[in-house]
């Protein structure tokens, strides 16, 4: 993958940018956006009324942790899904890019980290995008350099996470914090922080420019088999039960109150997407490794697909619960002010949706 983490530019992918830059976007998405009158947040219209969509423009990154979209995409299941809809889809290489995009028109619909979804929600004025489902689970370390073997070695260090303000930096930050360690959005501190995009921290860290990094997959197994470093921390041991979201479907609100047909052929998608890689690891490695290749141009090896694939889960589950904590933590962080998150989740189409296809429910509050 080139040294500047872009993908070619026929993939219309956008490389990562300041998480401020959501603000761009507020405007447009306040102007064609209603706000939810629930009072419960994972309340919803549950309505098949609408029309379906002529396109349905999907945003998705080209990481392991993205499995369902790379693969429902890849082997044609979302296309067959939505019909007549067509399919536009666009890779990035962090969420509160990927967030920008969808505030500003650019996109209907995201697999994105709950850490920006949640702060495109509320520089939205909590209006421009609704969490619709789960993805993924687990798949996040924070990967060091093989000398460095506890916490408190890490002063002075600089350590790299995909773009400020996404959901693995805001997890670095506040584990840093926990460890007693001063960090600024803006470099400095007991701790550098430095936003990169995850093919530029590989090289970087295979250069001993930077010392480690809290990255999703496969990028945490790159850095162990092929930058020879070892995790520090699996961030599933600072969740209860190891249970935390590392991406969510969401959809932009406007969109779904427009299309909630269209929606719901995503989530159908969706589901039977994710029951096949569950039943079938081997086929969804090879699917999904092979996938990446084609879209960044640089090969996972067998053992990195393999070893990514042990850390993560796919899951239609958002775990709700685990927002709250999400938004905690980036308040500590100083990213995000207190807010109620009342009308974020929409889970009644999902609902809907599993319940016709034999499956589960998931919780809603």
């Amino acid at each position: 993958m080139p040294r500047s983490g872009k993908f070619p530019l026929a993939l219309r992918t956008v490389s990562a940018i300041a998480v401020g830059a959501l603000t761009l976007a507020v405007t447009s998405a306040c102007a064609h956006a209603t706000t939810s009158t629930t009072s419960d947040p994972a309340s919803a219209s549950g309505t098949s009324s609408g029309t379906p969509a002529s396109t349905l423009r999907l945003g998705y990154f080209a990481n392991v942790t993205h499995s369902t979209a790379i693969a429902e995409v890849a082997n044609g299941t979302l296309a067959k899904d939505l019909g007549s809809t067509t399919l536009d889809t666009s890779i990035y290489t962090a969420g509160p890019t990927e967030m920008t995009a969808l505030l500003g028109g650019q996109l209907d619909a995201a697999y994105v980290g709950p850490s920006s979804a949640l702060s495109a929600w509320t520089k939205s004025e909590k209006q421009g995008l609704t969490i619709i489902a789960g993805a993924e689970t687990g798949g996040a370390e924070l990967v060091v350099d093989s000398s460095i073997t506890s916490a408190a070695q890490l002063k002075g260090t600089t350590i790299a996470d995909p773009q400020l303000g996404n959901t693995q930096d805001v997890a670095l930050r506040y584990w840093l914090k926990e460890q007693g360690y001063a960090t600024t959005l803006q470099g400095g501190g007991d701790v550098t922080v430095q936003p990169e995009a995850n093919a530029t921290t590989l090289t970087l860290f295979k250069e001993g420019k930077i010392q480690g990094a809290w990255l999703p997959e496969p990028w945490a197994s790159r850095l162990v088999l092929e930058g020879k470093g070892h995790v520090l921390v699996d961030e599933k041991t600072l969740w209860p039960a190891g249970q935390f979201a590392t991406t969510n479907l969401v959809v932009s609100t406007a969109y779904l109150e427009a299309h909630p047909q269209t929606v719901a052929e995503l989530l159908d998608s969706q589901i039977t997407t994710n029951t096949w890689i569950l039943a079938n690891a081997t086929a969804a490695q090879t699917l999904i490794s092979g996938a990446i290749k084609k879209l960044t141009v640089s090969t996972i090896t067998t053992a990195e697909i393999q070893r990514a694939w042990t850390e993560e889960s796919v899951t239609n589950d958002p775990l709700v619960t685990s927002l709250q904590t999400s938004l905690s933590h980036a308040v500590s962080d100083g990213l995000l002010k207190n807010t109620s998150l009342t009308g974020i989740f929409d889970l009644t189409p999902l609902n809907q949706e599993l319940t016709k296809a034999g499956e589960s429910t998931v919780p809603t509050s």
